[in-house]
């Protein structure tokens, strides 16, 4: 099993799975912010734009780390039927409510000046960290094929087995490590530290 010395290597590891796309039309696209740095090596090793798609976890009552489901930027939600059918109503609304905020945020501050994002008739490589439920990347990949994304690729160093084969039934999925014992992202990195909406700006800039 292969520990990634920090999210940096991760990404250059990733590029090379992804070597078919390098100056094609396709274009990054990571979830920030965990997933910046990873797509930041992709794009640079495949000479491709980088931009981010930006869709929020919604966590459980109690306990925010456990994904529910996930939400894009304009609201519309993935949820795991079985876990949301056991959720106050009106306690979700509130939460997604919250989260398309924060989504909208991030968005306007990240992106800047950059306009909307065009995806029509392009290969979309959506990148990130790792995948750990597969809740926020499911968001993610149903909002650019809603943008009009013609191709979707979702390339991750790590996720678990469960996950991908969960997202294979949507969606082409590169992945470098699919382990069975799957905890948390974090515990495939020596070095995984919490990144700033700083740092999501300057990788953009």
């Amino acid at each position: 099993m292969t520990i990634f010395k920090n999210r940096i290597e991760a990404g250059k590891k990733l590029a090379e799975r992804l070597a078919e796309f390098k100056e094609t039309n396709a274009i990054i696209l990571a979830l920030p912010r965990g997933g910046i740095i990873t797509g930041a090596e992709v794009a640079h090793a495949l000479d491709l734009p980088l931009d981010i798609i930006v869709t929020r976890k919604i966590g459980a009552p109690g306990n925010e780390e456990y994904a529910i489901g996930a939400i894009d930027i304009e609201g519309t939600g993935v949820f795991s039927e079985s876990e949301a059918a056991y959720v106050d109503k009106e306690w979700l609304n509130k939460e997604i409510t919250k989260e398309k905020q924060e989504a909208e945020r991030r968005w306007q501050e990240y992106r800047g000046t950059r306009g909307p994002l065009e995806l029509v008739g392009k290969t979309v490589v959506i990148v990130d960290d790792g995948i750990a439920t597969g809740m926020t990347m499911k968001a993610a990949v149903r909002y650019a094929k809603k943008l009009g994304a013609q191709n979707v690729i979702v390339a991750v160093p790590v996720a678990p087995q469960s996950t991908v084969a969960e997202l294979k039934q949507e969606v082409d999925v590169r992945t470098l490590e699919t382990p069975v014992l799957f905890f948390a992202v974090g515990q495939f990195y020596e070095d995984f530290p919490q990144i700033s909406d700083q740092e999501v700006i300057r990788l953009l800039s």
